[in-house]
């Protein structure tokens, strides 16, 4: 196949996915979770919901940061077997917006029923540490890095749209022409206008890395930590940014089943691509166990009473079953599950991983943030809890398909690089000593 056939078969895929099920079931889940959250803010229950809202807020933030920061990543090192699948990825950017109104109404209407046991620990504090923890100084540091992180993450994608957008116009109509006419006034698709265009794609992807782990870092400890404020961890942030990462591979290993479908692209999502992308899932989550064995073994050797209690809290009584269960789904499961080669290349195995994973990663921001919050006396999920968990989830679903609805969800120029590349592997017989010549893409398969 040529690469202008090629070109022009991938442009055609670029804008062919509806996402029904993520627009419309993600519709449905807001409009359901938004009742629910409503309704049990009016009764006794309003401590449950919020502390629940707070949960799927530092969940779904984490997971929308950390998809975007893959894009970043492989911008980065200039990843070139990504290219078929790094926007679905990038399409977690749309709920930037819902993410800053989320902590709005964390830090109005949420706030008494999130903080306020930490408010009244705030009088037995030294001055500097009460001022730090308090309401107008942490609203107005999380506000401003957030927004800040969020600017440079869209500036990021939507550099990378560009000349997927320009690539693509001609086959737009209607309200998505005109869309893509605003973004298009200034970009110079010359030769030399797409160079410079790049380089400042490069220039933009360190910059939200280094942004992301600095944001996300004072996410965790003002989101978590200072919910028990007399308990501290340098750690506490880097083991969140880098939860959020796993958990941004795991579902980036999900949504590649259902947008390759969508779009039309499947049949170019390869068992290399898969396997690269299992790899990267296996080992962010080996990586994970190591951040969290190390927090927890200085918190060990340290005994220090303000240290040990938060970990005791947490892995005692009626709290231990979900230790438990983070600690098998977040690394016992995927590790054995996504140890061989087959299960990354097999996409049943992986999406059950992938799967499993996620759901510990939920459980993991239950466990860190409700024993420091909850009256009650152990885990508890009822309407309160399910009315948040289905708002976020559903506003997440429903950003990330009208996404899909309003861009490319494929980049011809960057698909085009990933299917040259493995056509060159599959005719060359460069194989690692994992890898078939099945395990790539053909000339037959692209043509």
């Amino acid at each position: 196949m040529s690469d202008a056939v090629l070109r022009g078969r991938l442009s055609g895929h670029a804008a062919g996915g509806r996402f029904q099920l993520f627009v419309v079931g993600g519709g449905l889940l807001a409009v359901v979770g938004a009742a629910l959250f409503a309704l049990s803010l009016t009764g006794e229950a309003a401590d449950r919901a919020w502390q629940l809202f707070h949960v799927n807020w530092l969940y779904f933030t984490g997971l929308a940061g950390g998809s975007v920061a893959i894009a970043a990543v492989h911008k980065i090192v200039k990843a070139k077997w990504s290219g078929v699948v790094l926007r679905f990825a990038e399409a977690a950017v749309a709920f930037f917006p819902v993410s800053l109104l989320g902590l709005v109404l964390i830090f109005t209407l949420g706030y008494d029923h999130i903080y306020g046991p930490m408010q009244e620990q705030l009088h037995s504090m030294a001055h500097a540490k009460a001022l730090w923890l308090s309401k107008p100084w942490m609203f107005g540091r999380l506000l401003v890095g957030l927004s800040a992180l969020y600017y440079l993450g869209w500036r990021l994608i939507r550099a990378d749209l560009l000349p997927d957008i320009a690539d693509t116009a001609g086959q737009a109509e209607g309200a998505r022409r005109a869309r893509y006419d605003r973004m298009l006034a200034g970009f110079d698709n010359s030769e030399a206008g797409r160079a410079a265009h790049e380089a400042r794609l490069h220039r933009l992807a360190p910059l939200y890395a280094a942004t992301y782990a600095m944001v996300f870092t004072m996410v965790a400890f003002d989101g978590i930590m200072a919910l028990q404020p007399h308990w501290f961890s340098n750690l506490l942030g880097g083991f969140y940014f880098m939860g959020s990462f796993l958990g941004a591979h795991m579902l980036l290993a999900l949504t590649v089943m259902y947008a390759g479908t969508q779009t039309g692209v499947w049949n170019l999502i390869s068992p290399k691509q898969r396997h690269d992308l299992g790899k990267l899932c296996f080992g962010f989550t080996v990586f994970w166990a190591y951040l969290m064995f190390a927090q927890f073994l200085v918190i060990w050797y340290g005994n220090l009473p303000e240290e040990t209690g938060f970990v005791f809290a947490r892995l005692w009584g009626t709290w231990l079953p979900i230790g438990r269960a983070v600690f098998l789904g977040m690394f016992l499961i995927p590790f054995i599950g996504l140890l061989g080669v087959g299960p990354k290349k097999f996409p049943g195995t992986m999406a059950l991983f992938a799967t499993v994973s996620l759901v510990a990663l939920w459980l993991e921001r239950y466990l860190l943030v409700m024993p420091s919050v909850t009256e009650l006396d152990g885990p508890t999920f009822g309407l309160p809890e399910l009315g948040p968990t289905l708002l976020m989830a559903g506003l997440f679903f429903l950003a990330y398909g009208l996404f899909a609805r309003a861009f490319p969800m494929v980049s011809p120029r960057l698909a085009e690089i990933t299917v040259m590349a493995e056509r060159h592997h599959a005719v060359e017989d460069h194989f690692d000593h994992d890898e078939k010549a099945r395990d790539f893409l053909p000339d037959p398969e692209v043509s």
